[in-house]
């Protein structure tokens, strides 16, 4: 039987979990001494965590696929390969330069953007209320509820390659090592809300950083990295015009964005605007992006470099790191693989040098991922309806230049005269991003045509490195022009215009959550587990085998799912679905087991070798519960209220 962990983490156990992730970090500062000696500190030191990232994710889950089983002994073996490469590489390379002197303007440019990021992650991801329920804020009510069932599911099961606790016996397609990471944290005693954040804290600081010295190496070391780097993760478009004019229907001011169930400037279907904000709407709740743009804006960093600057030394870490993306995040891969697929194009019409290099690096990420992308990415994309043609994304209100216009606002109207202005390599590096965005403009690359973005918003990365070129020209025209005295105000206009939509959502995230106000603490977040639902989730922890499989409503807040580990014969459809599965028979299945129990219980518990059966407050909102049958037939193991937990064995 493998070994359960606790349901509550230790703090001690938290502690030397701390302590894992820094071996590997160390590790990996000391392989980027090796392979990058020749850098400046701060980028050793950025890439070197990023490796111990990588070494992170994918070393347990190397040792899990050797010996099919995610368990403690993965977890030590792939510590013990760490230490011994961050050895051998510190023999190697020597001790590594970890100096930030001189680094003043990158830790003020990141650490504000860092710490808005953290303070969402801590007060998003199930806050203890004080009334014994778990809560979380907006964006996280939704997919933060099935990444927790993967991560507690892959450490309690312990089975490797996983799969779906939503619907057992399915292989999960999905890149899994975004939830796996943490999963090594769960199967070393840590909590499961510290498991989750632990690693989503570093993973974040490597994207904020990432981001900066993308725009740094591309834009030079001035103020335009740093507007680079703040339009791309708080620029937003048009949408707060919505909210200030009282003519509109709704247009309720700062009042209706900070207390609205998504009526942000950056996020109001109703009216047409979509363009989210990238830290509350993706990095915080879409865990694949966040680790997928932790590798991804090294790989940026390392192509600029390698295919415009002439660094080709750097093709060959560029292919290892690449090829380590499809399990942890397929979009981040695929945009990469477009970008430098127009780069490679260009490389050979100019003639330019390390062509050699350029296709080794294709061929080493190839080799890397196509294993991933034949054994897990293609096989669930074959399944669902996944790749389809589709004009005009998810527009269906606006005309497609509208659209854009509202959505990305100055940042989209300074785009023509910032291409027209800009510098070769600028153009050079921006047009692999504006095929990707026509790419996403034709064909969906997933059943949620929403989830197209996860591609533009690379290409929109790239416009708001080539905006921010543009607007750093403009700012030094009319500094040194007739305009000298006015240039302040016109900065500031068009800096509120660019940051007022994002910095409203923003702070609507976090008072969405619960959080620290003028008056003390404020319960203000979404309860996603009741008091009750999180006891019954710390008896089933205790007293249940790790491989039981459970009947239950198929709610997407389905306690049992995501806090102990274990499966329900069937989960949320809103997950499911989005992910090409057919789950619509186990749906109809568990109708007739509530509802027609003596014809059909002992058939489908057969079927889907059900061992215990829930009845809640969910499965009586589901269906018209069969209560007295199961009282009657069925021996109660626990019972809580008007909850009961009925064993089939």
């Amino acid at each position: 039987m493998p070994m359960i962990p606790p349901r509550k983490g230790d703090s001690d156990l938290e502690f030397a979990a701390l302590l894992y992730l820094l071996v590997f970090a160390a590790s990996g500062v000391c392989v980027s001494g090796l392979v990058f000696r020749g850098d400046r500190p701060v980028l050793r030191l950025w890439l070197g965590l990023v490796a111990g990232l990588v070494m992170l994710m994918w070393f347990p889950a190397l040792f899990a696929f050797i010996s099919g089983s995610f368990d403690i002994w993965a977890q030590l073996a792939a510590l013990v390969l760490a230490l011994i490469l961050g050895a051998v590489c510190l023999r190697l390379g020597g001790r590594p330069r970890l100096s930030l002197a001189g680094e003043r303007r990158f830790l003020l440019s990141i650490l504000p953007l860092v710490l808005i990021g953290w303070v969402l992650m801590l007060n998003h991801v199930i806050v203890p209320a004080s009334d014994g329920s778990l809560h979380s804020g907006q964006s996280t009510y939704g997919d933060m509820c099935m990444h927790l069932g993967i991560i507690s599911s892959i450490s309690v099961q312990q089975s490797f390659p996983p799969e779906y606790s939503l619907l057992p016996g399915t292989a999960i397609g999905y890149p899994f090592l975004c939830d796996s990471v943490s999963s090594t944290f769960y199967t070393l005693g840590a909590g499961l809300r510290f498991s989750a954040l632990l690693p989503a804290m570093y993973a974040y600081l490597l994207v904020v950083a990432g981001a900066y010295l993308l725009f740094e190496v591309w834009l030079g070391r001035g103020g335009a990295a740093t507007l680079a780097l703040y339009l791309f993760f708080v620029g937003g478009g048009l949408g707060f015009a919505y909210f200030f004019d009282l003519s509109e229907a709704g247009g309720g001011g700062i009042s209706q964005i900070l207390s609205g169930f998504y009526t942000t400037p950056t996020n109001y279907t109703d009216k047409g605007i979509y363009w989210v904000n990238p830290i509350a709407d993706m990095l915080v709740p879409q865990r694949a992006t966040l680790f997928g743009w932790a590798l991804l804006f090294p790989c940026l960093h390392l192509l600029y470099r390698a295919a415009i600057l002439d660094e080709h030394r750097l093709f060959l870490p560029l292919g290892v790191l690449a090829g380590c993306l499809p399990l942890v995040h397929t979009h981040s891969f695929l945009a990469l693989g477009v970008i430098s697929l127009v780069l490679l194009i260009a490389n050979c019409l100019s003639l330019r040098g390390g062509l050699r290099l350029f296709l080794c690096y294709g061929l080493i990420a190839a080799a890397l991922a196509a294993p991933q992308l034949l054994c897990f990415t293609f096989k669930q994309a074959a399944s669902g309806s996944f790749l389809r043609l589709h004009w005009n994304w998810v527009n269906d209100k606006d005309s497609w230049l509208w659209f854009y216009v509202k959505n990305m606002g100055l940042i989209f109207l300074l785009m023509p005269p910032a291409l027209a202005c800009a510098r070769r390599e600028s153009r050079l590096f921006f047009a692999g991003g504006a095929l990707l965005w026509l790419i996403c403009e034709l064909v969906v690359f997933q059943p949620n045509l929403y989830d197209n973005n996860k591609l533009i918003f690379v290409s929109y990365a790239l416009m708001c490195g080539l905006t921010a070129e543009f607007m750093a020209k403009v700012w030094t025209a009319l500094r040194e022009g007739a305009l000298r005295r006015a240039a302040p105000v016109l900065a500031a206009f068009t800096l509120t215009a660019c940051f007022l939509s994002g910095g409203l959502t923003l702070a609507r995230e976090y008072v969405s959550g619960d959080h620290l106000g003028l008056g003390g603490w404020v319960e203000s977040g979404y309860q996603v587990v009741s008091a009750q639902q999180r006891r019954l989730a710390e008896y089933v922890s205790e007293n249940t085998e790790p491989d039981a499989v459970f009947a239950t409503a198929t709610n997407h807040n389905n306690a049992i799912a995501m806090l102990t580990g274990r499966s329900i014969v069937c989960g949320a459809g809103t997950f499911l679905y989005y992910h090409g599965l057919d789950y619509q028979p186990r749906e109809a299945a568990l109708k007739l087991v509530y509802e027609q129990p003596a014809e059909w219980l002992d058939f489908y518990a057969q079927e889907y070798g059900i061992d215990y059966l829930l009845v809640s407050s969910h499965e009586r909102g589901s269906w018209a519960v069969d209560e007295e049958y199961f009282a009657a037939e069925l021996d109660c193991v626990y019972s809580d209220g008007d909850l009961a937990l009925y064993s089939l064995k």
